[in-house]
């Protein structure tokens, strides 16, 4: 079942001035065409971190220096679950060089989902990351989708996944958008997690009748009955420009501690391109909720 989507209420008493990150995956061909110039205009823009996904080829003190000389906190960064479990040490020295206070699990392929041949073995390589990424300064998150919204027994697959980690070495990154799609209340969920839940992602949609579009065709995955992220389906919007209630969820996640929230948008729409979607988004929130 959806939740039922509200128009996002203005909300003037927040009390938490949360600092907002950029994850650099919603500009991700700026990033490619030209890293340093797209790090400069996020932060024109108002940004105060961003979430790195992926370094196109820039070595972690390059990206180090960068991000220093143009005065972005280089909060988290978005990394392949298969690569931090194969070289683990090496991987996540990089981004401790960086500075990354947090490394996130962003995605599950299939075998590894929950109720899935290797779910098992997940648990047992987040053990394994969330071990050696303390051991370095950071802690490791995961960045849910909606197939985590499954049942396994009684339990969702994400909260057995959670249950079955100590929460010492790994903590949420509830991206609210997909926990809508998955058929809970953001801001409850949010809630559910208080003291867990270091990073929040803000991420709007609308969706018109039950067809969801083709939720992750821009990661590959391609579904046969979608329509393509058009008015006729399923699409992500910048935030506030969709049916998320962002005044709950910032309640929520103040409540529940968190530290950043991160604005994500993995397909720019509405005729705008990926930095206007960003910049849409961040102007929202400054004149919203004055963050």
């Amino acid at each position: 079942m959806w939740y039922d989507c509200k128009k996002a209420q203005k909300a003037d008493d927040i009390m938490k001035k949360f600092p907002v990150a950029l994850q650099l995956y919603s500009v991700r061909d700026n990033m490619a065409e030209d890293f340093e110039g797209t790090l400069k205009k996020v932060k024109e823009l108002g940004y105060d971190g961003v979430e790195f996904a992926g370094l196109f080829d820039k070595t972690p003190d390059e990206v180090k220096a960068l991000v220093d000389e143009i005065g972005l906190t280089p909060i988290s960064a978005h990394v392949p679950y298969a690569d931090m479990v194969e070289d683990t040490e090496n991987v996540l020295s990089g981004y401790a060089k960086i500075g990354c206070k947090y490394v996130v699990v962003p995605y599950m392929t299939e075998e590894y989902r929950p109720g899935a041949e290797k779910f098992d073995e997940l648990i047992e390589g987040i053990k394994k990351i969330g071990t050696k990424a303390k051991e370095l300064g950071m802690t490791l998150l995961y960045h849910n989708h909606d197939f985590e919204f499954v049942k396994i027994g009684e339990e969702y697959g994400l909260d057995v996944l959670y249950a079955s980690v100590d929460e010492e070495i790994f903590k949420t990154e509830l991206d609210t958008c997909w926990v809508n799609v998955g058929g809970e209340n953001p801001a409850e969920y949010i809630l559910k997690y208080s003291g867990r839940s270091p990073v929040v992602h803000l991420k709007d949609f609308v969706i018109n009748g039950e067809q969801k579009g083709s939720l992750y065709k821009l990661i590959g995955i391609d579904d046969e009955e979608a329509s393509d992220n058009s008015e006729e389906g399923f699409a992500f919007r910048p935030v506030g420009y969709g049916c998320q209630d962002f005044g709950a969820i910032l309640e929520a996640s103040e409540k529940a501690g968190a530290e950043w929230v991160v604005v994500e948008q993995d397909e720019a729409t509405m005729g705008k391109t990926p930095i206007e979607s960003a910049e849409m988004s961040r102007n929202y929130l400054k004149d919203n909720f004055g963050i």
